[in-house]
């Protein structure tokens, strides 16, 4: 199971968390957010895929971003279409290329979950987007330190590999192990955590990222 770490803000913290190799590191660019980044990435371990989060954003923009933080992965939190989706892929095939990988850079579409969720929504997106993201749904994107019901997860209905978001800490490791167990968890590619790890908003506590890495991962 990879771990992407979500929300990160501060230089020393950054490069903190790169020694203990995260498989991604997310950055938010959304100016709404308190976990917003308005900086320069430090450099990171090659390794770990650097994830540019963004919120309904114009798409020069993201092509901008991707080009000046040398980004590997792009999350869109946002009501983005299926055919801005498309749109994105084509620019970013077009402009954009790094250094740190010879690989296509990955795009992960996020849709928020509560209580229930129409698995029909995710279709028009099959094919065009590399991942899906699940999260608990919450008065603004990310980070709202709650977890959704991961049993909606058993009518997942489809072959494409998710990341599980949403209110995941050291107190839902034994939750989070059943799930893992269970056959809801069958696509599931990574675990994607954030607030419940945060000494302050984009501040990672990571003497309990390395507890929880290592508990997910044994």
């Amino acid at each position: 199971m990879k771990l992407k770490v979500c929300g990160m803000k501060y230089r020393d913290n950054i490069e903190a968390l790169s020694w203990l190799q995260p498989d991604y590191m997310g950055f938010i660019f959304y100016d709404k957010s308190s976990r917003y980044f308005d900086g320069q990435i430090p450099s990171v371990s090659k390794s770990i895929k650097k994830t540019g989060v963004f919120v309904n954003e114009e798409m020069d923009l993201v092509i901008d971003l991707i080009k000046k933080h040398e980004l590997q992965a792009v999350q869109l939190h946002g009501e983005e279409s299926a055919e801005f989706c498309k749109k994105l892929k084509i620019s970013i095939l077009e402009h954009c290329h790094t250094e740190r990988s010879r690989s296509a850079i990955e795009l992960i579409k996020v849709f928020s979950i509560k209580d229930h969720f129409n698995f029909e929504a995710i279709q028009p997106y099959e094919g065009i987007v590399d991942y899906f993201l699940f999260d608990t749904k919450g008065q603004l994107p990310g980070g709202n330190g709650f977890t959704f019901d991961w049993k909606v997860l058993n009518d997942y209905p489809s072959k494409t590999p998710y990341f599980l978001s949403g209110g995941i800490g050291l107190e839902t490791t034994n939750k989070l192990k059943e799930f893992q167990n269970s056959p809801a968890s069958k696509y599931c590619y990574a675990i994607d955590v954030n607030s419940k790890f945060e000494i302050e908003p984009g501040l990672k506590h990571i003497e309990e990222l390395e507890k929880f890495k290592h508990d997910i991962q044994h």
